[in-house]
């Protein structure tokens, strides 16, 4: 997926500050302009470039405060993360409290925690990474669909071209440093400044590997941990890259549905024929671009849209304008994507070590090209990663060692973090885990669009009381 992040501008120090915290040396004052929100205060944080030379290079990493609601009953930080990797954090807090949000964070959770977010290393305010990416390099995305291998050999070189700009850019410096192992010290660091004893915490998404790793790092700085979304164990590996193609198989039948019950867009009168109709739009997209979308960017723009079921009417008149050759809805162009992509590739490409032979990827394209025909082919072609230098240290072990003190939170048909990887993570986690399964599709089970009121409420009694359900629960489906 695509992901929309925070403008990337220049690293903020916030100047003039208002007010320290009574229990730490930190000065909060205004936001940068584009992460503005009512009641959002901003600082920054100072953290090492490479954890192995504490006292070298130092990265400013912005971070941001929603302090409680009622200071009275305030039991201390929640750290936040939106996912990604190359989302921005900074502006999260406020988008989660604020009254634009379908479901707000609960006023109870707000009254407990100063809501913290941050935008991480390399990311946004956070000392941003570049790979200077062409506008055709950008308009790719990262889900290409390749026809055949011939069209594998081809995306090869374009990989390649964009890992090379990345190791030669004016941020080259920082590639071999911006990990999730890092983020999650920088998070610690962030703790400290805080003049905290332990962080809570609720991560989406990549969110969840970070959450695990930090929790792995820090057992004993590790308060109620929630993870909405999850990814297995290996967090953002090839394994998890690949696991589009049945996360999108799962997740379509709901689309499916909803085309087939509303009639006006004319994608079928059955979930079968809205199947059809989607390898005919692929198809024909494919033979002649339209708008310059061609069948590649059509299915990653519908598996984007899967996402949340509140996209599936704006999807739905996509397909149907495209069916019929009229004017598109508009899309909103995604804000500081050489920065987004940039960063999310110095991340997953450093966290592990990708095959890095192109026959190897030739070969995943053509199965998966068969088992998961909707969008399977792209989950397993080749990209930067296939490139890129070894990591420099050795993944996190994800394990049960620690405080039983972890809740993730998980929905049965998400195409982005597919249920296969959430299940491996809570066996990696054994007894420090309790999973909560809510019958609903989407990415993100855990209030803005999840209705789940099971979930939703067993979530935000663990993160209010710290009572975690003594065996993993499944919560059946809201009735429409």
């Amino acid at each position: 997926m695509l992901v929309s992040a925070v403008a990337a501008m220049s690293v903020v120090s916030v100047l003039g500050a208002s007010r320290a915290t009574a229990h730490s040396g930190l000065k909060w004052g205004p936001c940068p302009a584009d992460s503005a929100l009512p009641g959002l205060e901003c600082t920054t944080v100072q953290v090492p470039l490479d954890y192995r030379k504490p006292q070298g290079r130092q990265l400013d990493v912005a971070v941001s405060r929603l302090p409680s609601k009622d200071p009275s009953q305030r039991r201390g930080v929640l750290v936040t993360n939106p996912g990604g990797p190359g989302a921005g954090g900074l502006i999260y807090p406020g988008l989660l409290a604020g009254d634009l949000s379908p479901q707000p964070l609960p006023r109870s959770v707000q009254d407990q925690y100063d809501v913290i977010g941050f935008d991480p290393r390399g990311v946004g305010h956070s000392s941003p990474v570049s790979c200077d990416l062409t506008p055709e390099q950008i308009a790719r995305r990262n889900l290409w669909y390749p026809a055949d291998a011939a069209g594998v050999r081809k995306d090869a070189k374009i990989a390649k071209a964009i890992a090379r700009q990345c190791a030669t850019s004016e941020t080259a410096a920082l590639l071999p440093h911006i990990t999730t192992a890092n983020t999650a010290r920088d998070m610690d660091r962030i703790r400290e400044a805080l003049g905290e004893p332990k962080i809570s915490y609720l991560g989406t998404s990549y969110g969840t590997y970070l959450g695990a790793v930090y929790t792995t790092m820090f057992p004993k700085r590790s308060d109620r941990f929630v993870l909405d979304s999850n990814l297995g164990p290996g967090g953002y590996d090839v394994t998890a890259m690949r696991r589009f193609g049945p996360g999108l198989e799962d997740r379509f039948p709901d689309f499916a549905k909803f085309a087939a019950a509303n009639p006006q867009y004319g994608l079928g009168t059955t979930p079968k024929q809205v199947r059809a109709k989607f390898f005919d739009l692929a198809a024909r997209l494919e033979k002649s671009p339209m708008r310059g979308l061609d069948g590649s960017l059509f299915r990653g723009i519908t598996f984007d849209h899967l996402y949340s079921d509140a996209s599936m009417p704006t999807l739905a008149a996509m397909w149907k304008a495209l069916d019929t050759n009229q004017p598109m809805p508009p899309e909103p162009p995604p804000a500081n994507v050489d920065n987004v992509i940039s960063s999310r590739l110095h991340v997953i490409c450093a966290d592990s070590k990708w095959p890095s032979s192109v026959r190897d990827y030739q070969r995943a394209v053509e199965v998966n090209r068969v088992k998961y025909p909707l969008i399977g082919a792209a989950a397993a072609n080749i990209g930067p990663c296939a490139f890129w230098p070894s990591p420099i240290e050795r993944p996190v072990r994800i394990g049960g060692r620690g405080p039983s003190n972890v809740l993730m939170v998980q929905n049965l048909r998400d195409p982005g973090t597919p249920l296969v990887g959430a299940r491996e993570l809570r066996n990696a986690f054994g007894a420090r885990a309790r999973m909560v399964t809510a019958d609903q599709g989407g990415h993100g089970a855990y209030l803005l669009f999840a209705r789940n009121m099971c979930a939703n409420n067993t979530v935000t009694t663990f993160l209010t009381t710290g009572h975690r359900p003594r065996h993993d629960v499944a919560c059946p489906a809201e009735p429409r």
